[in-house]
């Protein structure tokens, strides 16, 4: 099975050429490494280093207008592969692609990004387009 963590540059680029004015919704999902990969072998579980990338990226994000709409634990995959089990899921809200964009360029988030890459054994990270809140699902 692939393990998917952080996106290439084909990736990242497609992202870049997507509108950058309007705003944007992440499906983050997330998968925990037992034990976090730290290039410098420092010890700590996934979950404790997912925390520390959240505690730093947390203030940059909110700064350029980011929030969690909603986060939960995924308890069973009724409909999908059972191998893709996930330790949390959330969606962020960014007002902008550019917010986006710019946060990764960020050099304090790039710093913070670190405990993320050794956090995670596997993640999806989905951009998405709001759509209007209704009663309906599509």
């Amino acid at each position: 099975m692939d393990s998917h963590i952080n996106p290439d540059r084909a990736r990242f680029a497609a992202f870049k050429d997507l509108p950058r004015d309007e705003p944007v919704q992440m499906l983050n999902l997330v998968r925990f490494r037992a034990q976090a990969a730290y290039e410098d072998g420092r010890a700590a579980t996934g979950r404790q280093a997912y925390a520390a990338y959240s505690r730093e990226s947390g203030p940059i994000f909110a700064a350029l207008g980011g929030r969690i709409l909603w986060s939960g634990r995924p308890q069973l995959m009724l409909i999908g592969p059972e191998a893709e089990a996930w330790d949390v899921a959330f969606v962020a809200a960014y007002p902008s692609g550019q917010a986006f964009i710019d946060m990764i360029r960020d050099p304090a988030y790039q710093k913070a990004a670190l405990h993320r890459t050794a956090a995670v054994a596997d993640s999806r990270l989905i951009r998405m387009a709001p759509n209007p809140a209704g009663d309906g699902f599509g």
